[in-house]
């Protein structure tokens, strides 16, 4: 018998709009502040904000490649998976995991997409360091969809309870 999700593809959707647009916004803010390559400390040997501009995948992959063999590769991939993030969002989810997380893949991959599709590059700023440390720059985007699919895994992974048929 058909059980009705726990999240609607409303909130779904209400939460990848609304991260898309906090995505968007804070790109330009980050691009309205600093120029291109200029840094801000926040938390002196930890945080800064740094305007960067970067034209490959996620934690700079293919950053240096001008071919657009590659930006079109990235365009591909990501439309690829906005499909299957749809398709799942259409077939309807059984539980707020897998709501959130899908919510929170598609509005950072429309955010980070967009900006490929403009500007063939998409904009970096949280930069984290710590000691001789330091991580690539990322944005909300970024954040969001690696959050998504930590939700997606704790889902597919969490033991669920099998609901008896019995009256």
């Amino acid at each position: 018998m058909f059980k009705p999700p726990h999240v609607s593809r409303g909130a779904s959707l209400m939460l990848a709009a609304a991260l898309f647009l906090l995505d968007q916004g804070s790109k330009w803010l980050v691009a309205g502040s600093l120029r291109l390559g200029e840094s801000r400390s926040v938390i002196p040997g930890l945080f800064n904000l740094t305007h960067l501009q970067n034209r490959g995948a996620a934690f700079g992959l293919f950053a240096d490649s001008d071919s657009p063999v590659v930006r079109a590769a990235l365009i591909a991939f990501s439309l690829a998976a906005l499909a299957l993030v749809f398709y799942l969002l259409w077939r309807g989810v059984s539980s707020r995991w897998t709501g959130w997380g899908l919510g929170l893949i598609l509005g950072g991959a429309l955010g980070n997409l967009l900006d490929r599709i403009r500007a063939g590059s998409v904009v970096d700023f949280l930069d984290f360091h710590l000691g001789g440390r330091h991580w690539p720059a990322f944005n909300l985007a970024d954040s969001a969809v690696v959050i998504g699919a930590l939700l997606l895994m704790i889902e597919v992974l969490r033991p669920h309870r099998h609901e008896s048929t019995e009256a």
